[in-house]
């Protein structure tokens, strides 16, 4: 019988291999490959995680630590991003990695579920040099993690309706120190600020240590409104450095009325909230409307 569990699970392959054996020839191709799959199992195994399985020039891992995973990820960009056994006429080996952290199911040394799916979609997600992770990662990171991971996009996922978070570890240091300002997840004894969303007697608040909530149809969402214009992951509320933003992220957008008669509208981008107001998912708000969301901003 398998055993439900929580982990991280990692997956790392090496970029344009195909291409590589075209360049370098069969022997000195895969001995490239073979040295970044060593690199990346011993890199897995000093984080304590475990190597699952290799699959060509990819691997699969997973840690019982969000924070070990991500240590372990950032060791294997950076030791073969430096190799220079990895070097060639081309230019050099790089490798892409993606991440999630969801329950599984173990069995005779393998995992299974949906979480897997997604952290293999996060791959696909990944350019040469890139770790790509979700929020369900980054939520469980510890500070320091969470201040070098940014927002970056959306995606689909197969076995899943809504639609993912996509987030960018900065893990070289140059990339930390100059991407550090849109960084969305931040220390949250920075925060002094706070934001309460209302709807239907039920209140959620944003700031004090929670760095964002999330709104839409699907019930593992903060807010769940229910509705036929409302996307499964409509929106989300972001606090960083003592300033709100909603960020659409659905089909049919996004409505606020503000206090002072301002009327809104965004879809698939960002606006700042300020004040107090009413939050519309899909259609315009209304403050008589049952789906009116309000928000009101306060020290």
């Amino acid at each position: 019988m398998g055993r439900d569990v929580e982990l991280a699970i990692v997956f790392a392959d090496v970029v344009g291999s195909t291409q590589l054996y075209e360049q370098l020839g069969d022997d000195k191709a895969r001995g490239m490959v073979a040295r970044c799959l060593e690199i990346m199992r011993e890199a897995t195994e000093a984080e304590g995680g475990s190597v699952i399985k290799t699959m060509g020039d990819e691997i699969m891992s997973t840690f019982a630590v969000a924070d070990a995973a991500m240590n372990a990820a950032r060791r294997m960009q950076e030791v073969i991003t430096t190799d220079a056994d990895l070097a060639h006429d081309g230019g050099h080996v790089a490798i892409r990695i993606g991440c999630h952290f969801g329950p599984v199911v173990e069995e005779r040394h393998d995992v299974f579920g949906s979480a897997v799916h997604t952290a293999n979609r996060m791959t696909s997600q990944a350019k040469a040099g890139q770790i790509i992770t979700t929020a369900g990662m980054v939520e469980r990171l510890s500070p320091d993690w969470q201040a070098l991971c940014r927002e970056i996009d959306v995606a689909t996922v197969r076995g899943r309706a809504d639609e993912v978070l996509l987030f960018e570890v900065l893990w070289q240091p140059d990339e930390a120190t100059n991407m550090l300002p849109m960084v969305g997840f931040q220390n949250s004894t920075r925060h002094k600020k706070r934001l309460t969303l209302r709807f239907q007697g039920r209140e959620f608040i944003v700031g004090e240590g929670r760095k964002a909530a999330t709104l839409g149809r699907a019930e593992d969402n903060d807010l769940v409104v229910k509705g036929h214009l409302i996307s499964r992951l409509h929106a989300r509320v972001e606090v960083s450095k003592d300033r709100f933003t909603l960020v659409d992220a659905s089909t049919n957008g996004t409505f606020v009325r503000s206090s002072s008669g301002d009327e809104l509208y965004i879809r698939r981008e960002s606006l700042p909230l300020t004040g107090e107001g009413i939050i519309g998912l899909g259609r315009v708000a209304q403050p008589d409307s049952e789906l009116a969301v309000h928000y009101s901003v306060e020290e």
